[in-house]
């Protein structure tokens, strides 16, 4: 199976001020396209050229994982936005979060403090396990609740090339931020 960048919903520049144009480019255009470039010729002649990602992200170490891993994330993280995002999920993800977290401004909290407190590079997930309970997750690097079990559902990338043309070092800036451009409906698919 050949893997390739995914159609963005959206323009390079729609996100701005919250993701800028340049950063789309060089994250999305360079950074997940080089990761897609090197899952597709590690792939070759393994038990993995025909298999789909998430099959890849579960069974496989090393390099492949790796690869695949962020492509998935990287995958995950852009079609999870949308210029016209923000506000609040609905429906039954709402409820859940509700139910698990308090509400929806404990949720945040709770979750940008994982993303925050992330030591080095890596993502804050939420997912969600077979019975549908939400969990918040720091993952190093290029790892992904998959890799678990669990279905991800929403992740914000906390490498540095994520954020370092518009916000510095300002991690915490950077992902107070993302909540203006999350795409509910998107995460909500997921659920």
């Amino acid at each position: 199976m050949k893997f390739e960048l995914p159609k963005l919903p959206y323009e390079t520049g729609a996100l701005a001020p919250v993701i800028s144009q340049q950063t789309i480019e060089l994250h999305y255009g360079k950074h997940l396209q080089t990761y897609i470039n090197n899952l597709n010729t590690l792939i070759v002649g393994t038990k993995f050229e025909n298999a789909d990602l998430e099959t890849i992200v579960k069974e496989s170490d090393g390099a492949i994982f790796n690869n695949a891993g962020q492509t998935l994330n990287h995958n995950i993280y852009f079609l999870s936005f949308s210029p016209n995002g923000g506000g609040e999920p609905s429906g039954k993800l709402a409820e859940a979060i509700k139910s698990q977290f308090g509400d929806f401004e404990n949720f945040k909290k709770e979750f940008a403090a994982a993303a925050v407190s992330l030591f080095g590079s890596g993502w804050a997930w939420l997912a969600k396990d077979a019975s549908g309970k939400l969990s918040i997750l720091k993952e190093p690097n290029g790892s992904n609740p998959v890799a678990k079990g669990l279905v991800p559902l929403l992740g914000f990338d906390v490498w540095e090339h994520a954020y370092y043309l518009d916000y510095q070092n300002r991690r915490a800036d950077h992902v107070s931020a993302l909540w203006d451009i999350i795409d509910w409906k998107a995460v909500e698919s997921r659920y």
